[in-house]
């Protein structure tokens, strides 16, 4: 009778006594006595215990390196201990046959497998089809594949369109440094890599398509954050015709609650509609327009103090931590701003009034009765301050304050839930931090609100775009906008960052033309895959949710990219290597 062949996550105590073949991956060996061992099988569904009865094979398995690939031929049976850690738990399999089927040919591993994730960055890149193997590591790459999958059943059934769209693209100027690729028939000229399928998204609204989506990668020469990956990172990119932010919000709202419902690590998703927060008043109200919800502080404004313009506090009620404790927040936070931070806590007085007990008390005094009425305090709070001539940077050091308090103590923070919101209401333009001249402050291709009578009538700094971004527990899942699609405001919205209409035809003219033709009003958005996926399994780095992910420096190093070329290979796309410094 043939064997059943199983996999090594399958078998349970009503196989037993049947015959079957597993094969996986030698992954220990629990060598008991000279004629007693137990070895473990590893394959993509799990893992199961073969029990070695006899000196030839344990002296079999002496030769044989772990993480060789076997093929283990025997007889199912219930093991007299059970292991409730394994489902396949109940059962062993007696071998009759082991057969080396890709033999390992070192002993010593760069990591245990199940313990990779402990190994350093770089060494896990290298050998990344090693550390794939640790079950942890897999599932998250399971994960992406399930949710991917849902993701487009579900846009599949709201009527949207997959329509793929060009990966060699002309440059055009959309916040990020272009990756460039010479061209062999064109000497001197370049094509690049899309930053994003925006122009070819509204191109498709333009010829007559009204609902497209796509799993669109994206290539961005950035560097790599925690939330970032460099050189390329995955969307669920959309856009849809006849249709507004209300339309956008409204589908985003159906695809992704039921998806962080059955996927996500957290018990709780809020349900349709979700919060939307104005910019400005994020800002104010968490110091960031990627807010964590999840943390109960919010921003307050106080007197100023100190000869600075603007004063702002986080207020943590019943803290209970040390000084210990304060102080190593106070340093987390002035490492992630640059910025001193002053606190001190709230307790009551031999007389049994309100005294202020910590770095900045004693400069307090004076307004001690005011800070206490405009603060409301009433005892036990812990009050951090973050001062300043800026108000952005006193904003953004309250923020960090915000993250820092919340993040360490649980009882500011709703850990088991994704919270997300609308941040809306972006400022179309701003002054550049580097240039110091006006700029698109979000996506070019925004509509201003108020349209041309804004842009015509109103100072730039005070004009609103409808740009919308989609923040889920304080990580940036999207930007999406309702699109400039009228060729005359476009060229005032570029005339106003000194672009004329020149200049417009020029970068844009498929875009441009197109729209001279008669387009319908446009929106979209583009949750980041990659993001999505790091939430949904909990991850703090979202290279752990990527199957075969850059290091920090948009190296490669398993493959060795990037690296030298020939000669001759330069030769034929007019390429000629030159050392700046000589």
């Amino acid at each position: 009778m043939e064997n059943k062949k199983c996999n090594c996550g399958e078998l349970r105590k009503e196989n037993a006594g049947q015959k079957v073949c597993v094969n996986g991956w030698y992954e220990n060996l629990r060598r008991v006595s000279k004629n007693l061992g137990f070895l473990i099988l590893r394959d993509f569904y799990g893992i199961v215990q073969i029990v070695l009865e006899s000196e030839e094979m344990l002296e079999r398995l002496r030769e044989i390196n772990r993480e060789s690939t076997l093929a283990v031929t025997g007889t199912v049976r219930v093991r007299s201990s059970k292991n409730d850690e394994m489902p396949t738990g109940e059962i062993e399999v007696v071998p009759e046959r082991i057969e080396v089927l890709g033999r390992c040919k070192y002993e010593e591993l760069p990591f245990e497998i199940r313990r990779s994730k402990e190994a350093e960055e770089n060494i896990r890149l290298k050998y990344r089809y090693l550390d794939l193997r640790n079950p942890a590591v897999k599932d998250n790459i399971v994960l992406r594949s399930r949710v991917t999958a849902e993701l487009r059943r579900r846009m599949e059934e709201l009527g949207f369109l997959e329509i793929t769209t060009p990966i060699l693209t002309a440059s055009s100027p959309e916040g990020a440094r272009d990756y460039l690729v010479p061209s062999r028939n064109f000497p001197g000229s370049f094509y690049a890599l899309p930053q994003a399928p925006q122009q070819f998204k509204q191109l498709l609204m333009a010829s007559g398509f009204d609902r497209y989506f796509q799993i669109a990668p994206c290539f961005r020469d950035e560097d790599a954050r925690a939330d970032r990956s460099p050189g390329e990172f995955y969307q669920l990119d959309m856009e849809m015709a006849f249709a507004g932010q209300e339309e956008v919000f409204e589908v985003i709202e159906k695809v992704l609650p039921p998806v962080f419902e059955k996927y996500g690590k957290y018990h709780r998703v809020p349900s349709a509609p979700f919060c939307r927060i104005p910019y400005r008043e994020a800002l104010e109200r968490y110091g960031t327009d990627k807010p964590d919800l999840r943390i109960k502080l919010e921003i307050q404004d106080v007197p100023p103090l100190l000869d600075k313009t603007y004063a702002k506090a986080v207020i943590a009620p019943q803290y209970e931590g040390s000084r210990k404790e304060i102080e190593r927040c106070q340093k987390e936070i002035e490492v992630l701003t640059g910025n001193t931070v002053y606190w001190f806590r709230v307790k009551p007085d031999e007389k049994g009034e309100l005294a202020f007990i910590g770095s900045v008390a004693k400069h307090l005094h004076p307004v001690r009765e005011q800070f206490i009425q405009n603060l409301k305090l009433e005892g036990g709070e812990l009050v951090f301050l973050a001062l300043g001539d800026e108000l952005g940077e006193v904003q953004k050091t309250a923020g960090a304050m915000r993250k820092v308090l919340g993040g360490r103590n649980p009882q500011y923070m709703d850990e088991d839930c994704y919270a997300f919101c609308w941040i809306v209401d972006f400022p179309m333009y701003e002054i550049g931090e580097e240039s110091g001249k006006l700029e698109f402050c979000h996506n070019p291709f925004s509509m201003p609100q108020g349209g041309m009578k804004a842009l015509m009538e109103k100072e730039p700094l005070d004009i609103y775009a409808y740009q919308y971004d989609l923040v889920c527990n304080g990580i940036e899942l999207s930007s999406g906008a309702v699109r400039n699609h009228e060729p005359d405001i476009m060229v005032k919205a570029f005339e106003l960052v000194g672009m004329c209409e020149e200049d417009v035809k020029k970068k844009f003219p498929a875009m441009y033309q197109a729209f001279c033709y008669g387009a319908p009003p446009h929106a979209g958005i583009a949750p980041g895959l990659d993001r999505m996926v790091m939430l949904l399994g909990g991850e703090e780095n979202i290279r752990e949710v990527i199957a075969f992910p850059m290091n920090k420096r948009a190296q490669d190093v398993m493959c060795g990219a990037p690296g030298k070329v020939s000669k001759e290979q330069l030769r034929e796309v007019h390429i000629r290597v030159c050392d700046e410094m000589q």
